[in-house]
């Protein structure tokens, strides 16, 4: 069954800061395929560094890995948030994602998220130096 991932506007999704470690393969309506890194993730999409805008409004299919394995979706590209000389920032949503891709990134989310909560906390119970 594919996943339709719905906004909820009293809430947003958490969001895991990626920094353009993921590399992303997008491929437009039209057949032309650019690369992309991904600066942050949500279940319900991220923001991409891309070499050039695509049309706000274009649907895509989005591919990228996680440590749980590649995610394949469709997405909505969205107006840019910001340009530079050689590249821009693109949000986009998801618009559907399979079972198993959505299992997933549900599953990369969730350990990324436990991980950022966790480590301070880890930091914070270590043994002091001497004891």
């Amino acid at each position: 069954m594919t996943h339709f991932p719905q906004t909820n506007s009293s809430r947003r999704s958490p969001r895991v800061q990626l920094n353009g470690s993921v590399a992303a393969a997008i491929r437009a309506e039209g057949g032309q395929q650019a690369r992309a890194k991904l600066q942050s993730i949500s279940i319900t999409g991220g923001l991409l560094q891309m070499p050039v805008e695509l049309s706000t409004g274009d649907f895509v299919e989005i591919a990228f890995h996680t440590r749980t394995g590649a995610i394949h979706g469709m997405a909505e590209m969205l107006q840019p948030v910001r340009k530079f000389q050689s590249a821009c920032l693109q949000p986009f949503r998801f618009v559907a994602l399979g079972d198993d891709d959505h299992r997933k990134l549900r599953m990369a989310l969730d350990s990324a998220l436990d991980r950022s909560f966790l480590d301070p906390v880890s930091d914070q119970l270590k043994t002091p130096p001497g004891l």
